[in-house]
């Protein structure tokens, strides 16, 4: 399989955040006339692109936003700290600038709990909510396993990362067949700042919307990987559990990202939510 996640079609567009931010995005366009709106959030350390694949197969159905969260691939990386109601006010002001009203947003791992936080905090503009290899909360020692994480890049570099990373990102036999989407990973990885990734960390390490589930009243799919040791099968359960109107799916074998490891059945399942929107 080949997956090029490199975008060479000239849509990417900035636009200006309320607090003076310029973040990167691209309008997918729908290839027929349709009036669904979904937007992709990438995973920590990623961009805009890791979602193309994904975004190619939902344009049979929708207009898809992807972008480059703060910090991220080509937008602007401010000063932290950075907080998880900043980054869905963010998502807001595109959308706005935009005139889009109501969106289906998704997310994968850090985007999970991005679009998660959006659904909250902007509900009035959320028609559907799909939740991919994520959480609401890492855990009461959170705050320490991400300061951590960030330290280590502080001192040693994002390459320092990498074999912790992979190996979490694709199961086994994926890595082994598709070497090329793997390294595409791995260079998109490296390529962070480190000063902007290390404030994205602790902002995924105070992360915790466990106690608002309830006021979630959209219709949510969950996607977690079988083999998810980042963000557990045990917390796409909670979330499950919490969320009135969720469905879930576990995808046998994959790991962290399986909006690349199974392309096919996340998009099948984001195609499903746009239908009981």
């Amino acid at each position: 399989m080949t997956i090029d996640l490199q975008n060479k079609d000239g849509l990417s567009q900035f636009t200006t955040t309320r607090d003076g931010i310029k973040l990167s995005y691209a309008i997918h366009t729908s290839k027929k006339p349709t009036n669904k709106k979904i937007v992709l959030i990438h995973s920590l350390a990623m961009d805009k692109n890791f979602w193309l694949p994904v975004a190619n197969q939902l344009t049979e159905i929708a207009d898809v936003l992807t972008y480059d969260c703060r910090g991220h691939g080509v937008s602007d990386k401010p000063n932290g700290p950075y907080s998880a109601d900043q980054f869905a006010d963010d998502l807001k002001d595109i959308i706005d600038m935009l005139g889009w009203k109501k969106i289906i947003v998704a997310g994968a791992s850090m985007g999970g709990s991005i679009a998660l936080n959006f659904s909250i905090r902007h509900a009035a503009s959320t028609s559907g909510l799909g939740l991919v290899d994520t959480t609401a909360s890492y855990g009461d020692d959170a705050p320490k396993n991400w300061a951590e994480r960030a330290a280590k890049t502080q001192k040693d570099g994002m390459q320092a990362l990498i074999d912790f990373q992979k190996t979490r990102w694709f199961s086994d036999g994926f890595r082994e067949n598709n070497p090329d989407i793997v390294q595409q990973c791995i260079d998109c990885f490296c390529k962070n700042d480190v000063e902007a990734f290390s404030h994205t960390c602790n902002m995924m390490g105070s992360f915790d919307l466990r106690s608002e589930l309830d006021h979630i009243k959209c219709p949510v799919e969950i996607i977690v990987g079988e083999e998810d040791y980042a963000t557990p099968v045990a917390m796409s359960k909670f979330l499950n559990d919490s969320i009135a109107n969720s469905k879930m799916t576990i995808i046998k074998g994959a790991r962290h990202l399986t909006p690349l490891e199974s392309t096919g059945k996340v998009s099948e399942l984001l195609s499903g939510l746009a239908d009981r929107t």
